[in-house]
């Protein structure tokens, strides 16, 4: 098979030569929209739930709340580990499955257990499934400082302005905000006004819930035209709920004669400072799991630069995390290594193979294979990272193997003192590379063997080692099929015929 591949290319070399450019331009495309990240997704699937429960301390959130979720998520089918914390009004469940189980599924079986569980949970508990990302999904983190705002006022700008744009962009899962004081506003009864008029916190409760809507009042018909009515009770500001009847008069009862209304902030669980100077309020940008970091931060950058001009006078955003700078220093790393690699191979073969056509017959196969490796990776869904782009570094002395062998054996049989010089000049080629072809492929087949138990580990340490072996096996694989195919045609056309040795 292997010399009928070889005598298939030497007969349709233009057929070659035009698919070795189309391999070029596909795997220059890949590389261009390859996802760049740190480090491969190392994460399970998994799936979270975070539920607020508020006023419960840490031992009635695992009791009322962790204990009855846990009883029905236990036996979820391909789950594979479940585990709770339970901290003071907040209760965070984590249920790992099955590696390759699909994560959309997973959310979807934690959904309906969740749902046949919550009406018997208590009354006030909010939230449900976290978003789909990963522990690692945390790219880019800033903080709002400067403009002489209070906190609570950078707290409503993060709320209302800067999350709800970032949060459109694609690849972002959420834009989690910390710090700062989220704006509401607070009733705080009088016990013995409302003792005196003969009213429940309760008649507060169901007033202010009753009176904050606007309701439909149907149509007017005025000639052609018609007319939508409707009564607007939405409350706006505390004056609109100190305005709200409780008892009608005379004279009306209002919750303003009973209690006090203001604005203030919710019940605040922690704080976040910046050097230790104070507080200050801080927004998390959460890529969805699978997104391409690289290209999510830049994005993230570019809206925060537009909503600039928009933010009051003197207000900055000010960047502390930025995920594609531990993505520079990662695959620049790689990268170096690489070119240090391509140019020491590239040295080494002028030196010893002494004929500069035939060094460069073999150090094309280094472009092409790494080319040919990042379309592989592209189809199989892998990203460019440190462990990836690593095992491209490590099989670029062995990326040459093959062409150096076929190019050297073409290289004796060119020459016009050979055995068989009367021969045509494809014929010789043909001749040199069936010769060695059984060989390279069994040694390039050995050496991807010695990188094959890479693929067997499981969990952390096959996620994590597994793109190393898979560069390599990719690399290898196209340098052989390079060499048996597109090497020959090569040789064929610009080696020179000529005693072997000389200069």
């Amino acid at each position: 098979m292997l010399t009928r591949l070889t005598e298939f290319s030497l007969r349709q070399r233009l057929l070659v030569l035009l698919a070795a450019l189309g391999l070029a331009a596909a795997g220059a495309w890949a590389f261009a929209h390859l996802p760049i990240d740190a480090y491969p997704d190392i994460s399970p699937t998994q799936v979270k739930l975070i539920l607020k429960a508020p006023g419960m301390t840490p031992e009635e959130v695992e009791q009322r709340v962790i204990a009855p979720l846990e009883m029905e998520l236990l036996g979820t089918p391909r789950a594979s580990m479940l585990r709770s914390t339970a901290k003071y009004a907040i209760a965070d469940l984590t249920l790992d499955f099955e590696e390759g189980t699909d994560l959309y599924w997973a959310r979807q079986q934690v959904a309906e257990r969740y749902a046949a569980v919550a009406p018997g949970l208590p009354a006030g508990i909010e939230g449900g499934l976290a978003p789909i990302s990963t522990p690692l999904s945390d790219v880019y983190m800033f903080s709002i400082e400067g403009g002489g705002l209070s906190l609570a006022q950078r707290r409503t700008l993060l709320d209302w302005t800067l999350r709800p744009a970032l949060r459109t962009l694609p690849g972002v899962a959420d834009v989690n905000a910390l710090g700062g004081q989220a704006r509401s506003f607070v009733v705080v009864p009088d016990p013995a006004k409302l003792a005196q008029a003969g009213l429940r916190l309760a008649d507060l409760a169901q007033a202010i819930e009753r009176n904050n809507r606007n309701d439909g009042a149907g149509r007017v018909e005025a000639g052609e035209e018609t007319l939508i009515v409707r009564v607007e009770g939405a409350l706006r500001d505390a004056a609109d709920i100190a305005a709200l009847p409780l008892r009608e008069g005379p004279p009306p009862l209002r919750i303003g004669d009973v209690a006090q209304v203001r604005v203030d902030a919710l019940t605040r669980y922690g704080a976040v400072t910046r050097d230790g100077k104070g507080e200050t309020v801080e927004g998390i940008v959460v890529a969805l799991r699978g997104a391409d970091a690289s290209t999510l931060v830049k994005s993230v950058r570019q809206r925060l630069d537009e909503l600039a001009p928009g933010l009051p006078p003197g207000v900055r955003i000010v960047p502390f995390y930025d995920r594609s700078s531990l993505i520079q220093r990662a695959v620049g790393t790689v990268e170096h290594a690489l070119l240090e690699a391509t140019v020491l191979v590239v040295v080494l073969l002028l030196l010893f193979l002494g004929e500069l056509r035939a060094a460069l017959v073999v150090a094309l196969m280094l472009p092409l294979a790494a080319l040919a490796t990042f379309l592989l990776m592209r189809l199989t869904g892998m990203s460019a990272n440190l462990m990836s782009l690593g095992g491209l570094a490590i099989a670029i002395g062995m990326l040459v193997d093959a062409a150096v062998v076929v190019v050297e054996n073409a290289v004796s049989r060119l020459d016009p003192q050979a055995p068989g010089a009367h021969l045509p000049r494809l014929h010789r080629v043909y001749a040199a590379t069936r010769e060695v072809a059984v060989p390279v492929a069994a040694g390039i087949l050995i050496i991807c063997l010695t990188f094959m138990p890479l693929l067997t580990l499981q969990g952390l340490e096959g996620k994590l080692f597994a793109p190393v072996a898979l560069t390599i096996v990719f690399a290898l694989g196209a340098s052989l099929l390079l060499s048996l195919t597109l090497v020959p045609v090569l040789a064929a056309l610009l080696l020179q015929e000529r005693a072997h040795g000389e200069p």
